[in-house]
């Protein structure tokens, strides 16, 4: 009876979801307060149904209710708890209806933290939402229902969840990449109650900013915990692989990227608004593309949930009525996103319209060789082929190098005009310092000369000494650098982290993808390697037993210039209920290097395949997603978006020198 519940609950959602997406839009557009007062409690209404929803489907697994069809394919009742709340998102169902709760969550507060706003602009934001929730609600009820049932004949266990689900990074990545996700859909809702409302000004600018900085700095952790996850659980060693299901999140990650700076220079210089708008209709359909992607049966992936046609149909059509409709919202709009200011060829402006079409060209790259092969093997009917990293690396790395110069190009810039002068006085020294310090640096820690090395710590260090520059220049003024520091406004420091957080992944990308080191070797029990500066000794195996799988552990002692580093410990896993393989690495982890063991499988002699890796700098990759993530948090924190009131783009100056919007 309790999962009836949770489909009575589900229905409910829809309703509300339906009633909130027409009567508020009709009372915002003819003016009835009482529709418009409609929107706040409806959007509490659908969270209340969805959370209800959650919790009977969390009861279910719980209980080992295996009667639910959903929790039959995705739990066991050896499987541990965690594992079993955290299989409600293991599956397509229970992960859309992850998806829709967390879409509810940001739909409520938008309700919340919206009083400053105009009643009917919030009313507009939350009607749209409201669509969104009424498609996502309806796709489930239709096709997709968590609660359907396996009656009479229920089974006595269920079938397990995936063995490389079964993983402290499942429980963290699916949740923090959805929230991002589903973000987007905000800053689209805003955009798209602009277009309606006709008010393309900087208020909306100011008040969109905050949720799409906070959309983007959740979606950075989702990626950058994503990586890590693979990296350590799927055993080869890396950390991106333009995996093409993972390639729609760095899709919507880099439209995001230049939708925050675009949305900063619209509230700032009232320039951009077409551009800002439609960035935002992109990045809500690189969200939905996504989906769609792991959800149509197009791909066989741990990362994709569904193999039924319909259901991808279904998003399909969706995903087309929904961008469909808002671009020609957004061609009908057209005469009201005019730019109120002009701006040189040499301004902060075109740098950073520069930046954005390489983002989006990027963005454009990624997608066409995710999709080209699928695309290929429907029209020909023959196999699917791959297009892999090179195609990727070989379009991505130039564009991402020339990101970053003008990235030190538009910081130091200023608004409307710039002289060549003043950019050659403020960078010049930064440049050389750069170029001398890329060709020392990789160097001087590894002995090895390398082009790509220098050309990415020069690239790196390109950001963060104009970082410094722009800090100092910024301060010179103030009687101490202290209270300079503290005259910054957040959003400029929350910039200047993001940056300096995207230098430190650079670093870390380049010197890891060049001094990487790996050796495949067969060892018997007291046999050694050496690898590197290292020298790692198998000491043999144990078996082991676990809550719902049998293991053999190996034990490794590893010696650097005969001094004792780390024992490791790599794991080969069989899961009682599914019988499926697992391999657990082993991993040192160091601020410089990783050591990492992927134990193979054992020979009839005794000895045992293993893969061993030395990573330089690879944990400098997550490093700096974290703090590109936290420039985000520090720029929603802003004290000016939190403003009643907002000046008019005519009388805002270009002044205000603790304030550079050209990031999140």
């Amino acid at each position: 009876m309790v999962p009836e519940l949770g489909q009575f609950a589900l229905i409910l959602a829809f309703c509300l979801c339906a009633v909130l997406g027409t009567l508020p839009l009709a009372g915002a557009a003819t003016g009835n307060r009482l529709w418009i007062g409609l929107a706040r409690p409806l959007t509490a209404g659908v969270f209340v149904f969805l959370s209800l929803c959650m919790l009977i489907l969390g009861y279910s697994f719980v209980t080992d209710d295996f009667t639910v069809m959903f929790v039959a394919q995705h739990s066991n009742s050896l499987l541990p708890i965690q594992y079993k709340l955290t299989a409600i998102w293991g599956g397509h169902e229970g992960s859309f209806l992850f998806w829709t709760w967390m879409l509810s969550g940001w739909m409520l507060s938008v309700a919340i933290f919206s009083k400053a706003m105009p009643d009917d602009f919030v009313a507009r934001v939350l009607g749209i939402m409201g669509v969104i929730g009424a498609g996502y609600t309806m796709f489930m009820i239709a096709t997709s229902n968590p609660f359907d049932r396996v009656l009479p004949l229920a089974p006595a266990d269920g079938a397990d969840l995936n063995s490389a689900l079964q993983d402290i990074g499942f429980i963290v990545h699916p949740p923090s990449l959805y929230m991002g996700y589903v973000g987007f859909s905000v800053v689209f809702a805003f955009a798209i109650a602009a277009l309606l409302s006709g008010r393309l000004d900087s208020a909306w600018a100011r008040w969109s900013r905050p949720w799409a900085n906070a959309a983007w700095a959740i979606l950075t952790i989702g990626i950058a915990l994503g990586s890590w996850w693979a990296y350590y659980e799927l055993g080869w060693g890396g950390w991106w692989a333009w995996d093409p299901v993972e390639n729609p999140p760095m899709i919507n990650w880099l439209l995001g990227t230049a939708l925050i700076h675009s949305l900063a220079v619209t509230e700032k210089r009232g320039v951009f608004k077409s551009w800002t708008v439609l960035l935002a209709i992109l990045a809500f359909a690189a969200s939905l593309l996504g989906t769609f992607i792991t959800r149509s049966g197009l791909l066989t992936s741990v990362h994709a949930f569904a193999a039924d046609p319909t259901r991808g149909i279904y998003i399909l059509g969706f995903l087309g009525l929904a961008i469909g409709g808002s671009l020609l919202l957004f061609a009908l709009r057209a005469p009201l996103m005019k730019s109120e200011f002009g701006f040189a060829a040499v301004s902060r402006e075109v740098f950073l319209l520069a930046n954005n079409i390489i983002l989006v060209v990027a963005s454009a790259a990624i997608l066409l060789g995710t999709l080209y092969p699928m695309v290929y093997q429907a029209v020909s009917g023959g196999d699917l082929i791959s297009v892999g990293p090179p195609y990727f690396n070989v379009i991505f790395v130039p564009l991402m190098s020339l990101l970053v110069v003008f990235l030190g190009l538009g910081a130091v810039s200023r608004w409307k005009k710039t002289s060549v002068a003043y950019l050659r006085q403020q960078l010049t020294w930064v440049a050389i310092a750069s170029v001398l310090l890329g060709l020392v640096l990789p160097l001087a820690l590894t002995l090895e000369f390398s082009v790509g090395a220098s050309l990415a710590t020069a690239l790196g260090l390109w950001i963060v000494l104009g970082i410094v520059q722009d800090i100092r220049v910024k301060t010179a003024n103030k009687p101490t650098r202290l209270e300079g520091l503290k005259s910054l406004a957040l959003a400029y420091l929350g910039m200047q982290i993001a940056h300096f957080g995207f230098a430190v992944i650079l670093l870390g990308a380049g010197l890891t993808s060049i001094y990487s080191v790996e050796k495949s070797v067969l060892l018997a029990p007291g046999q050694s390697v050496e690898l590197g500066h290292y020298e790692f000794h198998f000491e043999g195996t144990e078996h082991l037993s676990g809550p719902n799988y049998e293991a053999e552990r190996a034990t490794f002692q590893v010696l650097r210039e005969g001094s004792f580093v780390r024992e490791l410990h790599p794991e080969k896993r069989v899961y009682v209920a599914s019988r499926t393989p697992s391999t657990e690495m082993a991993i040192d982890a160091g601020f410089t290097r990783d050591l990492f063991i992927t134990l193979g499988d054992e020979r009839e002699s005794g000895a045992w395949s293993m893969s061993l890796y030395i990573k330089p700098f690879v944990r400098w990759v997550w490093l700096g997603a974290i703090l590109m993530a936290l420039g985000g948090v520090v720029a929603v924190t802003d004290k000016r978006y939190r403003r009643l009131k907002v000046k008019a783009m005519a009388r805002e100056t270009d002044t205000a020198d603790g304030y550079q919007p050209s990031a999140s």
